[in-house]
């Protein structure tokens, strides 16, 4: 059960950051990141530690309805490539000094562990089922995917880690995303369709027309039990059912949770419908330039740190903002008062 922020801190959180040596408001989200920060760690003086970075990845059913522009096998490749260090979330771990860790939820593919060891192998099944027929997975599969978020993140709180983010491979997995914000937030399905990894006018025409179907058998299936776990069950891949209980569990351990993209956005949204506690521990750390994401972002009430047009998944856009959050951090713990500075308080 995740405990919301005791907001009675508020009031003197602010006091703090509005006596520091500036004007007013002057540093503006800056400001307002810094007193999530505070409330998250109920403490005055926050810190981050350990920032840490889980990647999973599976594989779609959907994908065989030609929904996405890249082929599938692309899954287990970038899964590979993220061991030799190559794959754009290698690159910002590495400048971030995040620890990343890559977990196989559910690829069509076997690979050799003992060539590839920094693959955590969790695999549930070689992808999900074609949710334009039946439901993705079972409920114990779901349940199991969960399992596999709490067991990742209580591995990286266990080593000191207090700032996380999400990133996801899996190919077609903006569809799901799409129909759990269509769903979740009640938002027409066509603005919730975009391009994806690249799809043309018509791939998005037919991209749209599949989830279309998807949903109507969905709503026709089942409609005395469309609970949000049922719809999770029904849409989301492994690797996102996995982020979905990962980003709960964060926020039981009271972690800083930075939340990527269009995907782990969706996934956000799911969790927020299990437990809406989670939502006092998300940093959305940017607006990509995935179709629906700007409005998805609004519609929850986010307040995005970067507009850099991005739409490569894999966590990226996350751990690109985290010195957003170290500048609130460091502003409220280095930055002097106005009383210790002896400067005169104009406002």
């Amino acid at each position: 059960m995740i405990t919301p922020t005791d907001k009675t801190l508020i009031p003197h959180i602010q006091d703090k950051i509005d006596n520091l040596n500036k004007p007013k408001g002057s540093l503006g989200r800056l400001e307002s990141l810094a007193l999530q920060v505070c409330l998250i760690q109920q403490s005055l003086s926050p810190s981050l530690h350990h920032p840490c970075h889980i990647l999973f990845g599976a594989d779609h059913g959907i994908e065989r309805e030609g929904v996405s522009f890249s082929p599938r096998e692309v899954t287990w490749q970038q899964l590979i490539n993220y061991g030799k260090g190559g794959g754009g979330v290698n690159m910002f771990c590495r400048q971030h000094n995040f620890q990343l860790r890559v977990v196989d939820m559910g690829t069509d593919y076997d690979f050799d562990h003992d060539r590839y060891p920094h693959i955590i192998d969790r695999k549930i099944a070689y992808g999900t089922r074609n949710f334009l027929h039946e439901a993705a997975m079972s409920e114990a599969e779901l349940h199991r995917a969960f399992e596999v978020g709490v067991e990742q993140v209580d591995a990286c709180h266990s080593e000191g880690c207090n700032v996380i983010s999400f990133g996801e491979m899996g190919i077609a997995n903006t569809s799901p995303s799409s129909v759990f914000m269509h769903l979740m937030l009640d938002i027409p399905l066509d603005k919730c369709v975009g391009a994806g990894s690249g799809l043309g006018a018509e791939g998005v025409r037919h991209k749209y027309k599949v989830l279309k179907a998807a949903v109507d058998n969905y709503r026709a299936t089942l409609p005395h039990a469309l609970t949000p776990e049922y719809t999770i069950r029904y849409f989301a891949g492994f690797e996102m059912a996995a982020a979905i209980g990962a980003m709960l569990r964060a926020a039981e351990h009271r972690m800083i949770i930075l939340v990527d993209g269009f995907i782990m956005t969706a996934c956000m949204l799911c969790a927020s419908r299990l437990d809406e506690g989670v939502m006092d521990y998300a940093v959305f750390g940017h607006c990509g330039d995935e179709g629906g994401h700007q409005l998805m972002l609004q519609r929850m009430g986010a307040e995005p740190l970067l507009h850099l047009g991005l739409r490569l998944g894999e966590g990226t856009g996350a751990i690109c903002a985290y010195p957003i959050l170290q500048s609130a951090v460091g502003m409220i713990n280095e930055m002097d008062n106005f009383a210790h500075a002896e400067i005169t308080k104009y406002f």
